[in-house]
């Protein structure tokens, strides 16, 4: 008969299993924990329906080539008839110098662009509203006219927010890519953004109520090509917005495609004082 040999388990010393327990209860308690339960959320298949597939999101890695084409691009923009003032809201995860070549251009023609005097954007609080909220008051008081909010993805709701808190200091509002509209998970990126913020798409830490168009001109951009955001969440619906424009341009694309950057002119162009 064969011989077998057993072999006892290595047990650790009780103090170490004592604080091994203790940092298991540590971070089942943490923020951390709590950030990584939202971002491993389990929810119904149908609130996705509508997001971008796979290779339009591997698309936008075509902006790894833009510098490459920025250097060879030419891009003939006239002078405004119609110069206005615009404060630029970047997208969530995006510092504003990620909007400056954009930002470029429509100087270039004669407008005035400003930024919205914070850094990164890591998602909505009552003090960034409460921001931008004084910096659309402040550049309204100091330019002497109403100011057009370009809002860029999650700087798109912000502009459609304080639009609604402030309308009279606002001209028009342009969003770019932005999911206003529809399941707020229909996206490629929910699962990140409640990591990184700590709150569920349906329970942001600011109240808003992102399908109520502002009472101001309200213009969306989307594109069918985005690969983050659901189109028809973008486009949204009739009285979610005043008018939607359809273009052909990737999610990062908004903020340097040169059809954008024409579309965005036209849309100064034909803002009302």
């Amino acid at each position: 008969m064969a011989t077998r040999f057993a072999f006892d388990r290595p047990r650790l010393p009780a103090p170490l299993l004592a604080a091994g327990g203790r940092a298991q209860q540590a971070y089942a308690a943490s923020a951390l924990a709590r950030r990584v339960a939202l971002a491993r959320e389990a929810i119904p298949e149908e609130e996705q329906l509508g997001k971008p597939r796979l290779i339009r999101l591997l698309g936008e890695a075509q902006v790894l080539l833009e510098p490459v084409r920025r250097q060879r691009r030419k891009l003939a923009i006239a002078p405004t008839c119609n110069p206005q003032v615009a404060m630029i809201l970047p997208g969530f995860g995006a510092h504003p110098m990620r909007m400056r070549y954009l930002a470029r251009q429509l100087e270039s023609a004669g407008h005035t662009t400003k930024r919205w005097g914070l850094g990164f954007n890591w998602g909505p609080t009552e003090e960034t509203f409460d921001h931008l909220e004084a910096r659309l008051l402040e550049l309204h008081a100091r330019h002497g006219r109403k100011v057009v909010l370009i809002g860029w993805s999650l700087g798109g709701l912000y502009a459609r927010e304080i639009a609604k808190r402030q309308p009279g200091s606002v001209a028009k509002v342009i969003t770019m890519g932005s999911p206003f509209s529809g399941s707020p998970r229909a996206n490629n990126v929910w699962r990140a953004y409640q990591f990184i913020t700590g709150h569920s798409v349906d329970a942001p830490p600011v109240a808003a109520d992102l399908r109520t168009k502002p009472p101001v001109e309200t213009v969306a951009l989307w594109s069918a090509n985005d690969g983050v955001i659901a189109p028809r969440c973008a486009a949204g619906r009739p009285g979610e917005r005043d008018r939607a424009v359809p273009l052909r341009c990737t999610h990062m694309g908004f903020t340097y495609d040169p059809q954008v950057i024409q579309t965005v002119l036209t849309e100064l162009e034909t803002t009302r004082p």
